[in-house]
């Protein structure tokens, strides 16, 4: 898989008409981050982003994520989306791609744990044979997640079998508001 530009991102965007960000303007992170954010579209679902060279690499997760390590949640990969794209939220006018309410659902920073036969790969290494393994530190969510390319656009999210594993739990059930304004999607 190559690598996809913020060409795409911006090819979809009217930005007379959206408050998204054109592209990295703003961002910059001594870490690299991460951004879950709740997207109130045409369906609900959650947007999972990674930094990487640059850019937020996107997956939209239909069900959201979860904390239980027996639950594979399918990620739809999407177009990269700028650094500052990280800070979005708000509402993406009607009639625009991706119309619809935008909350910063979760974000921190991550750690690349992916690697093969015991040689540690860089983020884009994994994305290109298709196994991350990151370590989330977010405010709601924190511990180990893989993802894991099938085919096309497909991939797999799947909570890692760690220390901060919880069945029991429901964050996208019980902890539906931002974690930078408080508000959930219907508040917008």
């Amino acid at each position: 898989m190559s690598e996809k530009s913020l060409k795409d991102y911006q090819d979809k965007r009217d930005f007379n008409q959206t408050r998204e960000p054109m592209d990295n303007k703003n961002a910059s992170y001594d870490q690299p981050i991460f951004v879950i954010q709740k997207h109130d579209a045409q369906n609900l679902h959650y947007d999972f982003r990674i930094q990487s060279k640059g850019v937020l690499k996107s997956w939209a997760i239909p069900k959201g994520p979860s904390t239980d390590p027996s639950i594979k949640r399918l990620a739809i990969e999407t177009e990269d989306h700028p650094l500052d794209y990280a800070d979005f939220e708000g509402v993406i006018p009607e009639g625009n791609y991706g119309g619809g309410k935008v909350i910063i659902w979760d974000k921190g920073p991550y750690e690349n744990h992916s690697n093969k036969n015991g040689n540690s790969l860089s983020v884009d290494q994994a994305y290109d044979k298709g196994h991350l393994s990151i370590w989330l530190k977010g405010e709601k969510l924190v511990g180990g997640y893989e993802l894991v390319h099938m085919h096309d656009d497909q991939w797999l999210f799947i909570k890692s079998d760690d220390s901060e594993a919880d069945a029991r739990r429901k964050p996208t059930h019980t902890e539906p508001e931002s974690v930078v304004s408080g508000k959930e999607v219907k508040d917008l």
